[in-house]
């Protein structure tokens, strides 16, 4: 017997042991990997009155780390339902995140905000120090870089 198990703890952790391990086999297929098709909608309609997250798990849709992944299921789902889903790797001119549109505004107060995609897209430094220039003519406002403490 372990420290601190008694006979009844261990009957009782024993038990308690069976009936998940009776749980998981029932919506344990990971090691199938992840199921595609008829075998997934026949899957998740034989699960359906489990919350998603079971499903998901009982179909394959786990990550190395343990964690679901959801929007994998659920587009392996359309896609077994016969839709068609384009994937991101279907299009390679379409990149993650926002992207710099060259606009801004004033604000507000007044201030003209340039975003940190523009700066680290011209390889500025933070404390890096300009000139501003404004040109009424054209409309435009030019940064000049200081070399020198002088300028």
């Amino acid at each position: 017997m372990a420290p601190y198990q008694t006979a009844d703890s261990g009957r009782l952790a024993g038990r308690a042991h069976g009936e998940a391990a009776s749980a998981a086999a029932d919506l344990s297929t990971a090691s199938e990997g992840m199921l595609q098709g008829k075998a997934l909608l026949d899957k998740a309609r034989s699960l359906s009155n489990r919350p998603e997250e079971q499903i998901a798990r009982a179909c394959g849709y786990v990550g190395p780390s343990g964690r679901v992944l959801k929007k994998s299921f659920y587009r392996a789902l359309v896609a077994a339902k016969g839709y068609a889903v384009p994937s991101a790797s279907a299009s390679p001119s379409l990149s993650k995140g926002r992207q710099a549109e060259f606009r801004t505004r004033v604000h507000g107060n007044g201030n003209l905000l340039i975003g940190q995609a523009y700066t680290r897209r011209m390889g500025l430094e933070p404390g890096q120090e300009f000139r501003i220039e404004l040109h009424r003519e054209t409309g435009s406002i030019w940064l000049l870089p200081l070399d020198s403490p002088n300028d």
